[in-house]
């Protein structure tokens, strides 16, 4: 224990002299790492208090609640070949695989875009005062002396991206469910022997 303790208080010197070095090359106010998050700026000082505070950083969750509800779709996929067409549904396989699905729903249509906001929110800070002026300022809004007629805030950029996350969700289940109706289709076109034809057209016969 003493050796793990020992450990911990040199990660923690570390991450505190990474943290005041970035304060001191970007000559960000010189104030606690909370304060900094108030400037707008994303540095090393937000990575620093996620290590201090031992917890996990916001993209790390969203990162991995994907991973469990792409892991989690994918275990249709082999059940839906073994399952044959015409199969009689019972009870209990109904409310299985009903409150899988509802579950499924929740995840993708819940957690997920709730992980990316939160992302967004606290460690990019795209807040609706910081605005999107680009690369080079190439959309650099008129009313900053800019060309671009609209001004966009980073808020927008994450809900249009939020949108976009419900759109290919959507749009993965419906392809889903068609890929599950036309099961059958493909058992036959698998089961379906390829006639051999001349070069007339004619299927061929084997002579006995």
């Amino acid at each position: 224990m003493q050796s793990v303790s020992t450990t911990r208080g040199k990660v923690a010197d570390e991450c505190l002299t990474l943290c005041w070095w970035v304060v001191d090359n970007h000559s960000y106010p010189a104030a606690p790492p909370l304060q900094l998050r108030h400037t707008g700026h994303l540095s090393a000082v937000t990575i620093c208090e996620n290590v201090l505070e031992g917890g996990p950083t916001p993209v790390v969750a969203l990162i991995t609640s994907l991973l469990i509800g792409i892991g989690l779709t994918a275990l249709v996929i082999p059940f839906a070949k073994r399952r044959p067409v015409g199969t009689p549904l019972t009870w209990g396989e109904a409310m299985v695989a009903s409150v899988y699905t509802f579950f499924l729903f929740i995840w993708f249509y819940g957690i997920v875009p709730h992980l990316w906001l939160t992302w967004a929110d606290n460690e990019l800070n795209w807040r609706p005062d910081k605005l999107l002026f680009g690369p080079g300022n190439v959309i650099k809004p008129q009313e900053f002396g800019g060309w671009f007629p609209m001004t966009i805030s980073y808020q927008t950029i994450r809900d249009i991206i939020a949108v976009l996350i419900y759109v290919v969700f959507l749009g993965a289940q419906i392809a889903l469910w068609v890929w599950w109706q036309k099961r059958d289709k493909r058992a036959v076109a698998a089961s379906t022997v390829p006639v051999v034809t001349s070069d007339y057209g004619r299927p061929l016969v084997r002579k006995s």
